[in-house]
């Protein structure tokens, strides 16, 4: 078994075995075992019953979340014409297009997500070996191919986020950081559980979602009761 640090071990004291947690406690708790020097990022990962190596049980998407994760996005924009003052005035860090191929198929990935008109597709698929293991190759499903990047970029700048299954049937994404009020964090849960009950594919049978788990970046797990995703009100 790994050794865990003294603060993990610390933290994880405060969660009571075989509890399931409502969400007003669990992001309590998680703001209570984020003790680390810097502002650690919150993340909801969810078990689903789905496997995804058939096309009909993927659960992937985007999402805007009303208060973003905290965290700045760098975002690369592969557009030509008209469309690159478009991205420009929209705020993207990076904007161009066989230049940004080649600098990209040279060895470079300094940015979080990249965005793509239908047009230069052709040529951005030569980046798929380079950026799908990434994450980072733009897709119409999650809105990144398109011709209104404008709009493309001020969502990811808001705060838009992508989900995808892996290969167990899990999604992570990270809803904020530990510095967040509980209000802000809590509506930031509320947006992605929604997104994702509502994302059921029509192929899952059984219980949708085996389990769901709030954490820190270096803290514990802290279980939610899953029968009781959606109750948070804004009230709490």
């Amino acid at each position: 078994m790994a050794k865990v640090g003294k603060k993990y071990a610390e933290a994880a004291k405060l969660i009571e075995a075989g509890k399931f947690y409502e969400p007003v406690e669990a992001v309590e708790l998680v703001k209570k075992t984020a003790t680390a020097k810097f502002d650690e990022t919150v993340e909801i990962s969810f078990n689903l019953n789905v496997d995804p190596k058939y096309a009909d049980q993927q659960v992937r998407g985007a999402v805007v979340l009303p208060h973003g994760t905290g965290k700045t996005k760098r975002v690369l924009v592969f557009a030509k014409g008209e469309k690159i003052k478009e991205a420009e005035d929209a705020g993207a860090d990076f904007v161009g297009s066989e230049e940004l191929v080649a600098k990209i198929q040279g060895g470079w990935s300094d940015f979080d997500v990249a965005v793509a008109t239908p047009d230069m597709m052709g040529q951005v698929g030569r980046l798929g070996k380079i950026l799908g293991p990434k994450g980072l190759m733009p897709n119409p499903k999650v809105g990144t191919v398109t011709m209104d990047v404008a709009r493309a970029v001020n969502e990811i700048k808001a705060g838009k986020i992508e989900y995808r299954t892996d290969k167990a049937g899990i999604i992570s994404c990270a809803i904020g950081k530990a510095s967040f009020d509980d209000a802000k964090l809590l509506d930031n849960y509320r947006t992605i559980v929604d997104t994702i009950i509502k994302a059921k594919p029509a192929a899952a049978k059984g219980q949708y979602i085996k389990s769901v788990t709030l954490s820190s970046t270096m803290g514990p797990g802290v279980p939610l009761n899953v029968f009781k995703l959606t109750t948070v009100t804004k009230e709490q």
